[in-house]
């Protein structure tokens, strides 16, 4: 039987993933509090529906950096895509491309920069984690830039690794061969061992950023002349440094509550970063995406447009790129409905009257 909406996808997923591989993609830090709420807090926001309004057509396109996609559904940033399909994260590019919207690749890639390119049909963004080593993290922003990609989404939420308790139980580390960090490994070739367990250990101490201030922004925008958006920002005050800091778009994110355990959720937070940016960059949500009345509600609170990070791996996981195609035309679909249901039929009319928290 077909899978007709993202629960029941998540169901198959998890039926053909290792337990290992799965509480991977599915773990959050700790108790997973955050993790839980991503979902969760959108059931305490309601709908304020019109009605006698002409919805016999309804207008999901819209744009990102001023990029045209066709619905404000994007396929966040996730590691480690051939862990769920042999063809990795090509294939999650290609279902992307078919829905017409945008892909973000992750540096924990298992395929290159280069080659997800090569497979794109659609725009591409790069998620970057700052590397101790500035050498490697400017050598991933040039390919990047050399490629096509029209966005740099750098990661801020990663001071520290946290306390992800699943993967501990199954030693997750990392992919095993041939797949590793394809970027990585690339950018490390006289550095990178060939065993996974010292790979890992050079790729983790390269990763600390826990020195990292708002000056980074100078050194990453003197090696780029693409947007720079930052992904991690939860709080009004540092919504403000963003854009004092002229970041062309903020991502409200908590890292899919595999960070700070008890820190809010991405959508309890994100009228505060909105009306902090006031209109001065653009805004979007990472978190807890399971319905398209989820991504009705985030852009009646001010989002741009929503990323969906884990639901792309079950669509990759069940049927490789026609399963993230699928995945994101059930959101496309959910999505038309409920503007029509709500008297909304275009992404302009859709504004924050619309919904009320209980």
């Amino acid at each position: 039987m077909e899978p007709i909406n993202l629960s029941e996808y998540e169901t198959l997923a998890q039926a053909r993933l290792e337990a290992a591989v799965w509480d991977y993609y599915q773990g959050g830090s700790e108790d997973e509090v955050t993790l839980r709420a991503n979902h969760t807090a959108f059931e305490r926001i309601r709908l304020r529906p019109r009605m006698l309004v002409d919805v016999s057509t309804c207008d999901l396109r819209t744009t990102v950096l001023g990029t045209p996609v066709s619905m404000p559904i994007l396929v966040a940033p996730t590691a480690y895509h051939c862990m769920a399909h042999p063809d990795g994260e090509c294939a999650t590019v290609q279902g992307a491309g078919k829905s017409r919207t945008l892909f973000t690749a992750s540096t924990a890639a298992t395929r290159t920069l280069e080659d997800i390119a090569q497979a794109a049909s659609g725009p591409l963004w790069f998620q970057l984690y700052l590397n101790a080593n500035l050498r490697i993290s400017e050598a991933l922003v040039r390919r990047a830039e050399a490629a096509g990609y029209r966005a740099i989404v750098l990661t801020v939420d990663l001071p520290r690794l946290g306390n992800r308790e699943r993967d501990k139980r199954y030693n997750v580390i990392m992919p095993p061969e041939p797949w590793r960090e394809a970027n990585f490994v690339q950018e490390y070739p006289e550095e990178a061992p060939e065993d996974r367990e010292s790979l890992f250990e050079v790729m983790k101490s390269g990763w600390d950023s826990s020195n990292l201030t708002w000056g980074i922004l100078g050194w990453l925008r003197s090696v780029t002349s693409l947007p720079i958006m930052l992904k991690g920002i939860l709080t009004a005050e540092d919504a403000a440094l963003a854009v004092a800091h002229n970041v062309a778009g903020i991502v409200v994110s908590n890292h899919g509550g595999r960070q700070l355990d008890g820190a809010l959720a991405s959508i309890e937070a994100l009228p505060e970063v909105v009306e902090a940016v006031a209109g001065r960059c653009e805004v979007y949500l990472d978190g807890g995406i399971r319905r398209g009345s989820d991504v009705l509600k985030a852009l009646a609170l001010g989002a741009r447009a929503v990323l969906v990070g884990r639901p792309a791996l079950w669509g990759l996981a069940v049927n490789g790129a026609d399963g993230v195609h699928d995945v994101l035309e059930i959101l496309r679909t959910e999505l038309d409905r409920a503007m029509a249901l709500s008297g909304r039929p275009t992404i302009a009319s859709i504004d924050r009257s619309l919904v009320r928290f209980v």
